[in-house]
């Protein structure tokens, strides 16, 4: 009943706001002029998707706040008519002056929609438009008769050039009897030819160069349609010639900008310049040099220019390349704040673009952290620290010993190469991780499409020291014994390979990951006849290795609403078995959830595994974990004003365990219950956007709480405690 109440009291508060705006506004309205409420393009045929034609309409009403309150309009509306008052002209800079309804716009609209229909193949369309009005607002409707489309015949083709006429088959043309007729259809034909010819060398070539004819056939909607390629002319008092074939003579590689050289090596130019002398000029070559060398981080800037050599059909092609500063050093200082705890962080990286002078970009970065901790009793030392330096060398190209030159030279891939060293010391355990690895990634030419392979990923865990304390009170007691927690605090070793897929299409990302650990070394040390340890374990120099296997799925799409709104889905599940050697997922590679890019009514690593509830908060971040993860989120964004955005969001989901640990109870994934143990949450969020990075800041609370089974505290979206279910989030990049 409570919820309900609230959201009466939210549905009246936007209804009082949203009348309030549009009654004060009117003031600023002459006589016989409207504010238009709202506008409405609707189609009297299916065939047509009338939603996709509103961009035509070229007066918009108000902007709403989630697709509910013009409270812009609202703010707009406080100020008075005075406009030689600061205050008023403040509040009108922060609102949004009421859209007068405009009939020359409307008419424009009108016709803009009637030629986007007949572009569409919709010939005997037309647009009607509509307005009701109700006091000084009035709504604007647009509705849409395509009638019957217009449909292709038959497709004849018609070349004036006899060399071409070799080229281009009747057999590859897209437009084919049936489809209907537009101008989009027209233009993709036109296209097609066009980059097949110049990537042919006929450097001159353009699509004006090629004609439609149209003749209807009577009784019918049907059209013939004529491909026409005409002939080659220079100009319009030319003479009409065959089209001149065009070839590269020689290609130069010249400084542009203020570099006095280009400081890359000649077999790095010559695998990434596509142009070739003594071959034919080709459109898709001269694309692929500017995508290869924007590949290049060592190059900041290209420009290809061609010179004709007079009374002949040779090219001279000036590759101009400037390159950029080849080494920077940068400086970057944390703040930290771990459950009241605080801290300080400051990173150094020196970056070199350019290392061998093949573009290799080698990173050194450094990163030192302290933290002086509160609350821990029988501890010698109460703080924090953390030593990391991590090399990391990219190669612009594959580097693989068995791959033949031409591959890889027609390869997008690149190279990497990193190892990584960190210290932490605690106060209940000193931890070393030495790291190794070695990967590849492709990427398509669009961008859209991209591939990692972790060829080989070693990751050496060191516990040197752990606290008598520490070591009583959870590893060794045998009332206390934690089988997650003892596994996570011996040496170990994890040699994973791994790989990873991501789509991106317009506003879709897909990515799949799949890695497994320990097999080589499990087989190495069978066939070697290791001997195990006194868990069970073969060992690698007598450390015990890390044997799982881990796959991932994360999609993500935003739903533009109008200008001004869109909705956000997000949705993510995970998995990972330990077999084999292990018996425990390592702490690196387990589940979390909660905090700012999860269930955001939590904190990191505070929700379950399952129904599982923590009674020793010095080991949460080691209980909260999981084998398997689902995280489900809406959010629907709104612009405000100037860079500030904000959302209203809803996550829902939870981690799990896929056997029975004892010191995990209730955390077992299982078909039969997994549902009622969905966490949820609800709030609202602020979002600063500052171009190359986006400041947010979210507040959450807890709808759903799987911890508890009586009602009352299992549901606290209806009987919530704000000191209790609310949870604060500041993070820079928007959660997805």
């Amino acid at each position: 009943m409570r919820v309900k109440n609230h959201i009466l009291h939210l549905l009246l508060f936007a209804a009082i706001v949203a009348m309030l705006s549009a009654c004060s506004a009117s003031r600023f309205l002459d006589d016989g002029q409207y504010m238009l409420s709202s506008v409405d393009v609707k189609s009297d045929n299916d065939s047509v998707d009338a939603s996709s034609l509103v961009q035509y309409v070229r007066q918009k009403p108000n902007s709403k706040w989630f697709s509910l309150v013009k409270f812009p309009l609202f703010i707009y509306s406080l100020s008075g008519r005075d406009t030689t008052k600061w205050i008023n002209r403040t509040i009108r800079g922060m609102g949004e002056a009421p859209v007068v309804f405009d009939t020359l716009l409307a008419d424009r609209s009108a016709n803009d929609l009637l030629m986007a229909l007949h572009n569409m193949g919709y010939m005997h369309s037309r647009v009607s438009l509509d307005t009701k009005t109700r006091g000084k607002r009035l709504k604007a409707i647009y509705t849409l008769h395509p009638g019957e489309p217009y449909r292709i015949g038959n497709v004849n083709l018609k070349i004036d050039d006899d060399a071409l006429s070799a080229v281009i088959m009747p057999d590859d043309i897209t437009l084919h009897p049936g489809d209907i007729l537009s101008v989009a259809s027209l233009d993709r034909e036109r296209r097609r030819v066009t980059s097949m010819l110049t990537s042919m060398g006929y450097y001159r070539f353009h699509r004006d160069f090629i004609r439609f004819d149209a003749d209807t056939v009577a009784g019918s909607n049907d059209v013939d349609l004529t491909m026409h390629v005409m002939l080659y002319k220079a100009s319009a008092a030319a003479q009409e010639q065959p089209h001149p074939q065009y070839y590269i003579d020689t290609v130069r590689v010249v400084p542009a900008g203020e570099s006095s050289r280009v400081n890359l090596r000649e077999g790095v130019l010559s695998d990434n310049i596509a142009l070739r002398s003594h071959m034919p000029f080709s459109s898709a070559d001269l694309t692929a040099t500017y995508n290869n060398l924007a590949r290049l981080s060592a190059v900041k800037y290209t420009n290809v220019k061609f010179r004709e050599h007079p009374d002949t059909f040779l090219l001279d092609a000036d590759v101009m390349i400037d390159t950029s500063r080849p080494s920077t050093i940068s400086f970057q200082p944390e703040g930290t704040n771990t459950a009241g705890d605080l801290g300080a962080a400051a990173v150094v990286t020196y970056q070199n673009r350019n290392l061998f002078r093949g573009s290799e970009v080698f990173s050194l970065e450094a990163r030192a952290a302290f933290e002086a901790i509160t609350g821990l009793e029988g501890y010698q030392n109460h703080n924090y620290e953390e030593y990391g330096i991590e090399a990391r060398i990219l190669f612009p190209r594959l580097v693989a010993p068995i791959v033949k030159k031409r591959v890889k030279r027609n390869s997008r891939a690149s190279s990497e190469l990193s190892l990584a060293y960190n210290l932490q010391n605690r106060p209940e355990f000193h931890r070393r991780l030495l790291s190794a690895a070695w990967r590849y990634r492709w990427q398509t030419a669009s961008g859209k499409t991209s591939w990692r392979i972790d060829v080989a990923d070693l990751n050496y865990i060191r516990m040197p020291w752990i606290s008598d304390t520490f070591k009583h009170d959870y590893i060794d007691s045998l009332s206390s014994r934690n089988a997650i927690l003892k596994y996570n605090y011996e040496d170990l070793f994890i040699l994973k390979i791994g790989a990873s897929y991501l789509r991106s299409v317009r506003n879709h990302s897909f990515r799949l990951n799949l890695e497994t650990a320990g097999n080589i070394l499990q087989a190495a040390s069978s066939f070697l006849d290791v001997r195990r340890n006194d868990n069970g374990q073969r060992t690698l120099f007598g450390i015990a290795f890390a044997q799982y296997a881990k796959f991932d799925f994360d999609y993500a799409c935003h739903i533009p609403i109008d200008a001004s709104n869109t909705l956000a889905l997000h949705a993510a599940f995970g998995i990972a078995c330990p077999y084999g050697n292990s018996k425990i997922l390592p702490f690196e590679k387990r589940y979390f959830s909660g905090g700012a890019n999860s269930l955001r009514g939590w904190g990191v690593r505070d929700v379950g595994p399952g129904a599982y509830s923590s009674t020793d908060g010095r080991i949460d971040f080691i209980t909260h974990t999981g084998d398997m993860k689902l995280d489900l989120s809406a959010e629907l964004r709104t612009k405000i004003f100037w860079k500030f955005s904000a959302a209203v969001f809803v996550d829902a989901g939870n981690i799990w365990t896929l056997r029975n640990y004892p010191d995990q109870p209730g955390g077992q994934f299982r078909f039969n219950t997994f549902y009622k143990q969905l966490a949820a949450s609800y709030g609202l969020g602020l979002r600063l956007n500052l171009d190359y990075f986006v400041v947010r800041f979210d507040a959450g609370m807890k709808a759903v709480n799987p911890v508890y089974t009586n009602s009352r505290e299992h549901f606290p979206i209806i009987h919530p405690h704000f000191s209790r279910d609310i949870a604060w989030h500041f993070a820079v990049g928007l959660p997805f």
